[in-house]
Parts: C-alpha cells; structure tokens; sequence
C-alpha cells in the first residue's frame, strides 16, 4: 500500500527542520503502536539524508557502535572512534550541528530505560549546554505511549519540557479510509468501508495488512484477521502487556468488560470482582486506553459516567479474540468466525455512530459534539452537535439501515434533553437520520 495522508504532519515536520537551522529543534513524536510514526518520519525527511539511531535492546557500547557506523556513512566524517556511551555520540552531534545542520531521529526512544537510564539526566545537560547555538532538528518516538509521555511530561524526569513540539499521529480518519478504498477496491459497498473502520480504526498498520492481503471486503478482512498465521490474533497482548506490566490481567478484565457493553464502574467491578477505580484511573490519563464519557451538559463529574474503549481495534479484539481464545488455542476458527458475524450487526452499530461522529469532527461546522443519556435510561441519543456562532442544533439518530430511524422518536428524546438541560434556549433545532446509506 503506498503512503496516504499525513499531509499536515509532513508540513509540521519540514517547518520544523526549517527552524532549526537557526534554533535547535527537539520534537517528540507519539501515538499507539502500529500508528505510522516512523513511516511518517522517513516520508517527512525523504528529501535529504538523516541520521536514524534505532535503540534496540542491547549493550550501550554495541548501539553506539552502530550509530558511529551511521555517522560516518551518512554524514562522510570521522567519529571519535568507539564510544561505550551513548552521552559522547549525542555531545559530538550537537557540537557538529554548530557548524552544520543535522537531523537525527532517534527511534524507540523509551528503550534508553532498559538499556541506560543515565541517558535521559546526560542528553538533558548536553542539550541544555550545546541548543542555544546548535543546528539540530532531533526527533524521538517511541511506541509505548505511557513511557513517552513519562519522559517528558513528568516534572521529575530529567528531560521535562525539554520538547519545542509534542506530536500525537493518530489513525487515518474515515476520509482517507474511503480514498484508500476507492484506490484499492474501486466496487467497494458501504460494508466494506464499515468494516475496515471496525476492525482497523484506521491504524495504518492493520490498514496496510490488509490491503497488501487484498482483503478489502468484510468477509475478506474477516478471514485474513481469523487465520492460522494472522497478526491480529496476538496484537492486543503483544501492545499491552508491555503498557500495563505485571498488572495487565486485571487491566484486561477491565478491558473485556467494557467491550462487552458493561460501561458503568459498578458493572465493570461485578464482573471483576474487585474495586476499580485506581485502575480506571490509569487507563484513562497515563495510558489513554478508555475515556470516560459522560451526557453532553452533566454538572456533575462523577455521575451518569460511561466508560468506552477509544480505539475500535482493541474493541474489536477484546469482543471477540480475547473473550473466545479458548477456540483459538484448538484452532477453530470457524467458529470465531461464525460468532463475529452473528453478533456483528450490533458491534458495528456503534462503529457505525464512531464513523459519523469522527466525520462530524472532521467537518469542522460544530463547536461542541457529544452524546446524551437521562440517569434513568429511558432516552438517549446518538449525537448532539452545537454550533454556538449561529446558535443551531442538531441531533442524530443513528443506524444500520435507515428504515430503522424513527424521527418522532428522536424529536421527542430531544424534548427530553432540553427539558433536562435547559440549553439550546432561542437555537434553531433540527434533527437528522445517518445510515450506512449515508457513508
């Protein structure tokens, strides 16, 4: 699959590397695994050689021997010979940079952890010494998010606000997703494109796996996700365990339990059998794994909260893979298979209000979008956008088929929201269907 979007952050990316040239540059760059980082690193700079020190997971003196290598065969000169600690290639590179510009990308960042934790306090006092008068445009990414976030946005570590740019690449939006289907399977149907956003949320990676498969049909994606050799199948394990640590049998059950529609903590700790909210907690602000939600306009922070898993891949596997891996282990994957499409219709209902409300996001005509719910759960509706420059209101209704709206019920749920709320007073209100007609 060629290389789709990015448009803005490649832009970002290239004023960036203009700045530095007269102020040193120290750009992070984060989101999930699987994201497209690096690709968008290499795309970005494509156009001159950089220096690219991947930080894999071994002795100090070895990695430095291969960033010396680096060195010496993208920018053609001669090091300080081997070097044992990663301090002295980073100090010679922002001395070098004050006589000549450089980019160096520094690629699983977070791994300076396992190898020297040292690292981070040294390239603090090396920076801090050599910026003012360096040409260096550096750019670290890593892809455990909550490490990332730790070096640099946790006021005790060493290299705290050292940043000048903080970049989060998030996952295609349903746009591209559509121009990437148009390009891939021109006949596609509203199920196919509903699909790939369910099962990818347009993570680039599941994205491109399944279009180098030439899986860009439901059932096609369906079959190359459930296989024998498939990646998907150990994906959520393989990102986040490494998140969560020694604790992610509980974060999991957590995880599972909202996937399957228990969004209410009280739900959540039935089923886990223990209390929660430390763990929610986590989820929530140091691994921006789940949101809270709560009904547009609520007073209160701590009523009528809902708990959702953000990203729809790890909804998808924590629905389906993880619940049913017991069949995994014997190889029945048929019957996984078989499980998905018969409760498929509900798990992509709620894709299906995801993919609308992101492209309502994407639109840019509201200034607030959310949804609403009464505490007795006798209304709710799907969205509610506002746009307070023109004081106008709309709500949608949202399902599979558009036979199914009704929109003498959505007029009399949005009856019940202004009575509830007290907001919208003097808007012009209007109310609007969405189906997969609508796509």
């Amino acid at each position: 699959m060629r290389f789709f979007d990015r448009t803005d952050e490649i832009a970002s990316l290239r004023e960036i590397r203009r700045i530095s040239r007269d102020n040193a540059q120290f750009t992070v760059v984060t989101g999930r695994r699987r994201i497209g980082k690096t690709s968008l690193v290499w795309k970005a700079y494509e156009d001159e050689p950089i220096l690219y020190f991947f930080v894999a997971r071994k002795a100090e003196g070895d990695l430095c021997e291969d960033y010396r290598v680096e060195i010496e065969s993208k920018l053609g000169v001669p090091t300080m010979g081997r070097a044992e600690h990663f301090s002295d290639v980073f100090e010679f590179l922002m001395k070098l940079s004050m006589e000549r510009p450089i980019t160096l990308f520094i690629d699983e960042f977070q791994e300076f952890f396992r190898v020297n934790k040292s690292v981070y306090s040294d390239m603090q006092r090396i920076w801090d010494i050599y910026s003012t008068k360096a040409h260096m445009n550096l750019v670290v990414c890593g892809s455990i998010y909550s490490m990332m976030t730790k070096i640099f946005k946790d006021r005790k570590e060493p290299l705290y606000n050292r940043q000048t740019r903080f970049m989060t690449v998030r996952p295609f939006t349903p746009t591209v997703l559509k121009e990437i289907l148009a390009e891939y399977h021109p006949g596609h149907t509203s199920e196919d494109l509903l699909a790939l956003y369910s099962f990818t949320g347009g993570v680039a990676k599941y994205v491109q796996l399944l279009v180098d498969a030439g899986a860009t049909t439901k059932s096609a994606m369906l079959d190359n996700i459930i296989k024998a050799d498939s990646i998907f199948l150990g994906e959520g394990k393989a990102i986040l365990i490494e998140e969560f640590g020694k604790d992610y049998g509980v974060y999991f059950s957590i995880l599972s339990a909202i996937a399957r529609g228990k969004t209410s903590r009280s739900e959540i700790e039935n089923i886990v059998g223990r209390e929660i909210g430390g763990y929610l907690t986590k989820l929530e602000n140091e691994y921006e794994v789940i949101a809270k939600k709560q009904p547009l306009f609520e007073k209160s922070s701590t009523k009528n909260v809902r708990y959702t898993i953000e990203d729809n891949f790890f909804t998808f596997w924590f629905r389906f893979i993880y619940k049913y891996s017991y069949m995994l282990e014997i190889e029945n994957y048929d019957s996984l298979k078989t499980i998905i499409n018969r409760d498929y219709e509900t798990f992509s209902g709620l894709m299906l209000e995801r993919y609308f409300r992101r492209m309502l996001i994407g639109s840019h005509a509201y200034t607030r979008i959310g949804g609403w719910w009464d505490r007795k759960g006798e209304n709710e509706i799907d969205i509610v956008a506002e746009n307070e420059l023109n004081e106008e209101a709309t709500f949608y209704e949202v399902k599979r088929k558009a036979d199914n709206i009704d929109m003498d019920v959505l007029e009399h749920k949005a009856a019940a929201f202004l009575r509830a709320t007290g907001e919208f007073k003097g808007y012009k209100i209007s109310y609007k269907g969405l189906s997969m007609d609508d796509m």
